[in-house]
């Protein structure tokens, strides 16, 4: 069974755009494997952040069926966490605290926060520590730089152990070198807990660095035009980007994408 089974999905955002035939994505379907790690390329405004919402259930569709870990979606997932391009980490919490923030606001965690605190702190700092924070844990946001605060960002999205990790541009804001960094620390965080990943990006290197799967969308209305299994070997390092397998990939991605802004199509495969 697919951890994640999207069925002919529409999205209109109201009834009044669904009556006019406005969708903002339209006829989705794919299925994501346990454990797989997609990635969502394609032009802005084209319904990837549309698609995000669909799949933590955030938004339900107008049409079709998404089924999760065996389950129809019907409302806001529990088994998911989400980080973004902004890390929005509260100011005036530590790094630590900011990470034990959905321990202490989801179930079945909150009703046991106060009891078991001491452990899911130890939790905490441990995950802190696997992507390179050891040391800031009780530094406050405004004391680390942005790619610190992105790393704590995706610490405190994976706190609670999720079955499926959602990232929307996370690295979108950052320099060069620190989003490779970032790359190699989500790339070492999913090969040893195995979580589903759902990444959105425009950085095309990124996803074919981290993804075992990219997809592309096409304009909105969103719908996925082309499917890319990246057939890498893992683990990958940054050296693999400047091999000419993993720069044709690239450039095979470049070329749908620059078609479909020209003429709304994707480059026959």
């Amino acid at each position: 069974m697919s951890f994640v089974d999207f069925s002919h999905v529409w999205l209109a955002y109201n009834d009044e755009l669904a009556a006019k035939g406005q969708y903002a994505v339209e006829d989705i379907s794919l299925n994501v494997e346990q454990g797989e790690f997609i990635a969502i390329v394609g032009p802005s405004g084209c319904g990837k952040s549309t698609f995000m919402k669909l799949t933590t259930g955030l938004k339900m569709p107008t049409k079709g069926k998404i089924m999760i870990d065996g389950a129809p979606v019907t409302g806001p997932l529990k088994i998911s966490g989400m980080s973004f391009q902004a890390p929005s980490l509260l100011p005036w919490r530590t790094t630590v605290d900011n990470v034990l923030l959905p321990l202490e606001i989801v179930e079945p965690f909150r009703s046991s926060f106060k009891a078991k605190r001491k452990q899911y702190e130890a939790k905490a700092r441990e995950l802190l520590q696997s992507v390179g924070l050891a040391g800031y844990e009780d530094k406050f946001p405004w004391q680390l730089s942005g790619g610190m605060q992105q790393r704590a960002s995706i610490c405190r999205a994976l706190v609670h152990e999720p079955k499926m990790l959602l990232l929307d541009e996370p690295f979108g804001a950052l320099d060069a070198f620190t989003r490779e960094e970032l790359w190699c620390a989500l790339r070492d965080l999913q090969a040893a807990q195995k979580f589903n990943v759902i990444l959105v990006t425009h950085d095309l290197r990124e996803s074919v660095f981290l993804a075992d799967t990219v997809y592309v969308m096409s304009k909105s209305p969103g719908r996925f035009v082309v499917k890319r299994h990246i057939d890498l070997p893992r683990p990958r390092d940054l050296e693999l980007t400047y091999t000419p397998e993993f720069t044709d990939i690239v450039h095979e991605l470049r070329g749908h994408i620059g078609a479909m802004r020209k003429t709304g199509v994707a480059v026959p495969q």
